[in-house]
């Protein structure tokens, strides 16, 4: 998930329940299968593309790691933040940027170097009134007229091998066990250049998980370099690489919800770290602050979930129709 480098320039709803305890030490582990035995694909729709899946195992088990909202939600519980463990894993040592309750953004922190990959991974908390809609948020991120309302330097964002089937990827990470797969597929991401640095690009796995308690699981994580000849055609540009992003949303109360957003950025090139930290910072603050404001818009949301429901009726008209099919 490239974030803009501007501030120095100017269901399946299955209830379940998680019984692999939680193992800091695979952090040093690869998500992608190195053998090309055990590489385990699935079709996009674009013809003659398959897209290569992670360990979900592995994925999933780093998310809950680092994001105790996110173990809430892949468990089955409900309340936010009140109902999760802060500190849990004790092992991983957290240091905080900033604790305001007043603040949009009440809680940031951070682990330093984390992975051993020259770049920290942070950690945002916010308290969001409204309605718990995890497609909305994730539409903030990945579609770029919502991207642009809060991210000026956004360039392009585009899902350019979507999944053919969700039903394949949730097949491949054990039904139920992380909530439903409603969305996967390879997204496309750059950034403009400004007068401090030139345009990054980015290309990342992504999905929705969607559970039984009104909560989602937004992730995604970066193709590995075996994966360039999937870019799209065109001129390159220097690589961003986010190692692991997730974005949990869990009901807090009837109209209320929260949300914990993870990140472990590397941006690339020859920018130190102590420019790039503040600039993320700032830069997820105003997401928040454009998800704040539309979550609380009555009438936005109404048509969005309207939307949403028209949506996902044909969907299943559509593949009704495909089953019945001889």
């Amino acid at each position: 998930m490239t974030f803009s480098l501007i501030k120095r320039s100017t269901a399946i709803a299955v209830f379940f329940t998680i019984t692999t305890p939680m193992d800091v030490s695979s952090f040093t582990a690869t998500m992608w299968k190195e053998a090309t035995v055990t590489q385990r694909t699935v079709p996009s729709k674009n013809e003659g593309v398959e897209i290569e899946l992670p360990d979900f195992d592995e994925l999933f088990n780093r998310i809950q790691q680092v994001s105790p909202l996110a173990r809430l939600a892949m468990e089955g519980g409900t309340g936010g933040f009140a109902n999760c463990d802060y500190m849990m894993p004790k092992e991983l040592k957290w240091k905080n940027i900033s604790t305001n309750k007043k603040n949009l953004v009440h809680h940031i922190d951070k682990i330093d170097n984390f992975q051993g990959l020259g770049c920290p991974i942070v950690r945002f908390r916010s308290s969001l009134k409204g309605p718990c809609v995890g497609h909305k948020m994730a539409s903030f991120i990945m579609n770029l007229d919502e991207r642009k309302k809060w991210d000026p330097q956004i360039l392009e964002v585009d899902e350019i091998y979507p999944i053919y089937d969700t039903e394949a990827a949730n097949l491949a990470m054990g039904v139920g066990k992380y909530g439903d797969c409603n969305k996967l597929g390879i997204g496309y991401c750059q950034t403009k250049s400004n007068i401090v640095v030139d345009g990054r690009e980015q290309l990342i796995l992504c999905g929705i998980q969607d559970f039984a308690s009104g909560a989602t699981v937004i992730w995604g994580t970066e193709m590995e370099e075996t994966h360039n000849h999937l870019f799209p055609d065109g001129e390159r540009h220097t690589r961003a690489k986010s190692h692991l992003f997730s974005t949990t949303l869990v009901p807090s109360g009837p109209d209320s919800f929260d949300v914990e957003y993870v990140l472990q950025l590397e941006v690339g090139g020859n920018i130190p770290g102590f420019l790039t930290q503040p600039i993320l910072v700032e830069t997820v603050k105003s997401l928040f602050n454009h998800a704040s404001k539309t979550f609380q818009d009555e009438e936005e949301m109404t048509r969005y979930m309207k939307n949403e429901e028209d949506l996902r009726n044909q969907f299943l008209d559509e593949r009704h129709s495909l089953l019945m099919t001889p």
